[in-house]
């Protein structure tokens, strides 16, 4: 496997080099540059409220040409949230936009504000960073009758996980920033992030320098596979089948995929390794108060992690779930992958219980060209 990887280090690279541009949903600096700014004038003629990014097309006068330009806003959702609705901003308003152009000169721009000129009204700000995670005094965990803690919603009531306390995996006891999408503040501290064998730390510092464009999730709407589905911005759910001794875990990103936990005691079959998937198979049991998960037979067509850390058919899971009170859930996970690190290593982070919602109605792509 390494070297078979490493063989192909060198087709990755030209692949990357000739990636068209992003599509899909994607991180805001693959596409657009946060150093360079722009102050955009102009009357809206086009509206597309859609997912993954609602866009507005404007028509902006110059000296001797009108040029249209395409502006990219937050999801459908995250708009809704902060209060938008498709009709906050109409065609044939004249606005005022303040964003980052897009990196391959394209008349493209990611918005940071919008505000309507006939009102002076500023009707968008861009969310910086993470969301703020409430410390209020908080219940117990809710339990089944015969003790065991849920991880879903009890009887009658709504609720999802969400707002991870870490968007990133990087090692215990690592002190390495990133922003929300896993992208590295400072690429100096890529050695601190993993236990790198070298041609998966070449991978990575590679796919960190593209700022990350080459994402298969963000590219091709593929599965977030492995620890990534407890990193995302929109949650996910479980959905306990205690008759059966199954659990399901719904995903709010990408697709609203859904994977599978076995409760059951059954065994790994002998030619589950030859049909690898994203979510792998896993097997789970209960330990007192946390579910002990257990998955290997991953493929290698999905990024397991925000941010890019490689991995190989050899990747090895070993999560700890625990609901700690009514409002927080605990994540820990091993990482245990041969074929790209020197060693097994963890991680672990929390999620907050956002009552009385389902998961968000967020999809990767919305038909969108």
């Amino acid at each position: 496997m390494r070297s078979t990887a490493l063989g192909l280090f060198a087709i990755i690279v030209a692949v990357l080099l000739m990636t068209p541009p992003v599509a899909a949903h994607h991180p805001i600096a693959a596409k657009f540059d946060p150093n360079q700014t722009v102050m955009l004038n102009g009357t809206v003629v086009g509206i597309d409220w859609a997912n993954p990014h609602v866009h507005m097309f404007l028509d902006v006068k110059g000296a001797t040409a009108i040029t249209n330009w395409a502006i990219e806003l937050e999801s459908p959702f995250d708009l809704q949230k902060s209060g938008w609705s498709k009709d906050t901003v109409k065609i044939g308003d004249i606005i005022t936009v303040q964003g980052n152009s897009a990196r391959d000169g394209s008349k493209q721009a990611w918005a940071n504000s919008v505000t309507i000129a006939n009102t002076n009204r500023t009707v968008f700000t861009a969310a910086a960073g993470q969301p703020v995670r409430g410390n209020q005094a908080t219940k117990p965990a809710p339990r089944w009758p015969d003790g065991q803690p849920r991880l879903g919603p009890l009887p009658g009531e709504r609720g999802y996980w969400g707002n991870p306390s870490s968007t990133a995996l990087v090692q215990s006891g690592a002190n390495v920033q990133m922003d929300a999408y896993g992208q590295l503040r400072n690429f100096a501290d890529i050695d601190k992030v993993a236990p790198f064998q070298r041609w998966a730390r070449d991978l990575y510092e590679l796919r960190q320098r593209s700022f990350l464009k080459s994402d298969p999730m963000f590219l091709y709407c593929m599965p977030p596979g492995g620890p990534r589905q407890f990193q995302l911005p929109y949650g996910a759910q479980f959905l306990e089948d205690r008759e059966k001794q199954r659990l399901f875990v719904l995903i709010g990103s990408g697709n609203h995929n859904w994977r599978l936990i076995y409760n059951d005691g059954r065994s790994l079959k002998p030619d589950d390794k030859d049909f690898p998937t994203y979510y792998g198979r896993s097997l789970g049991h209960w330990e007192r108060d946390t579910l002990v998960v257990d998955t290997k037979n991953f493929n290698e067509k999905f990024w397991f992690t925000n941010g890019g850390l490689p991995h190989t058919g050899e990747l090895h899971l070993i999560e700890r779930i625990s609901r700690v009170d009514f409002d927080t859930l605990k994540y820990d996970v091993t990482i245990d992958d041969p074929g790209a690190y020197t060693k097994t290593w963890s991680a672990n982070w929390t999620m907050q219980w956002i009552a009385g919602e389902e998961l968000p109605p967020y999809y990767c792509q919305d038909n969108r060209p």
